[in-house]
């Protein structure tokens, strides 16, 4: 990931850190599809496999979709929507998501929407009778596509999962004033862990809740200059805050990063001198199911399969290849006591966030 630096004002010489940031990409996911012919079948039905294997890809495709599509939803701290209206997504609400991700500096090309069913209908109904390219129109008529609208390559997807938030509630804070990093001197974090108390007992935050704290302003990510709305995060695995008069460690993205000077800087304390008893928010209602639709440029999220060693080298039959990225591995295997063929299909992906700030989430009630 490329350093950043701040700049010197003045003809005085002021050297600064470089800083180089990472992100670790695990490619330790491992998933496949089973399926077993016995050798009669495939003597006499052998024309007929393809059908049986189209199904079966697809399958695993969808799995892989649907796994990275949650996981992605955990990184995204940017969100707009409504929480009274069930699946509205009106066009200025599509708009947007365009708006936080130019806001983060995403370049106005590679950007993706993926909507759900329902803000797919609802999204048609709000933009038919809006200018649209001749090309456009017919597909969003014949086919229901959206095809390219304001600066998105828009999609429907089935496997946006809903987000169920927590019961989180009562006058929670802060506690401590050594969060993230207040250093001046330029330096990086991915995450941030915050300690919380007074929270109502045995409440809940959820991993991909959005929350804001009292006091944290965002920035302009290059000239840091303070905006008007609250920076967000999002939770990143569950917790449950047991009794109200203990502390609990919440961990968020992004990092919390306020160290005036800091090349990384991502957000101002306004109102505070410190990160100590800021009042802590839950974003949408709690306990409450909200759909998602997901905006993201494409450098957002990062994904990555891995070749898996060819078994042929202990007995097995095995083959392996790669396409648009995505390495997967056959084999198959004589079974002398049932006259069976087993076969497996392989694929060893990892996915993470790259820069998880370039997408946003679009909420919306069921």
């Amino acid at each position: 990931m490329p350093p950043k630096y701040k700049t010197r004002t003045g003809t005085t010489f002021s050297g600064q850190d470089h800083y180089e940031r990472s992100t670790p990409l695990a490619v330790t996911s491992q998933i496949g599809i089973d399926l077993s012919f016995t050798t009669a079948e495939m003597t006499m039905q052998i024309d007929q496999l393809r059908a049986f294997l189209k199904p079966a890809m697809a399958q695993l495709a969808a799995t892989i979709e649907s796994n990275c599509l949650t996981a992605a939803k955990n990184l995204v701290s940017n969100y707009n929507g409504t929480t009274t209206t069930s699946g509205q997504l009106t066009f200025k609400q599509f708009d947007g998501l365009g708006q936080l991700l130019t806001e983060n500096l995403a370049p106005s090309t590679d950007r993706t929407a993926l909507l759900t069913p329902v803000s797919r209908v609802e999204f048609n109904d709000a933009t038919k009778g809006l200018f649209q390219a001749s090309q456009n129109i017919s597909e969003q008529y014949r086919e229901g596509m959206l095809g390219r609208t304001s600066g998105f390559d828009v999609f429907e997807s089935t496997f946006i999962p809903t987000h169920t938030t927590g019961s989180f509630a009562g006058s929670a804070l802060t506690d401590g004033t050594t969060f993230g990093l207040s250093t001046t001197s330029n330096e990086w974090t991915s995450q941030t862990t915050l300690k919380i108390n007074t929270a109502t007992s045995a409440t809940t935050l959820k991993a991909g809740d959005i929350i804001t704290m009292s006091g944290v302003y965002d920035v302009h990510p290059e000239t840091k200059t303070v905006r008007g709305t609250l920076k967000r995060f999002v939770v990143q695995s569950d917790v449950t805050l047991t009794t109200s008069a203990n502390t609990y460690d919440v961990t968020v993205k992004p990092g919390f990063i306020w160290g005036v000077g800091n090349a990384y800087q991502n957000c101002s304390l306004s109102g505070v001198t410190t990160s100590d008893n800021n009042s802590v928010t839950l974003i949408g209602n709690t306990s409450t199911a909200y759909g998602q639709n997901l905006a993201f440029h494409k450098d957002a999220f990062v994904f990555a399969t891995a070749d898996l060693v060819d078994v042929s080298q202990y007995g097995a039959w095995g083959a392996r290849q790669s396409m648009d990225g995505i390495s997967m591995r056959l084999v198959q295997q004589y079974d002398v006591t049932s006259d069976t063929v087993p076969a497996r299909f392989d694929v060893l992906y990892g996915f993470g966030g790259l820069y998880p700030e370039l997408a946003a989430r679009n909420f919306y009630t069921l």
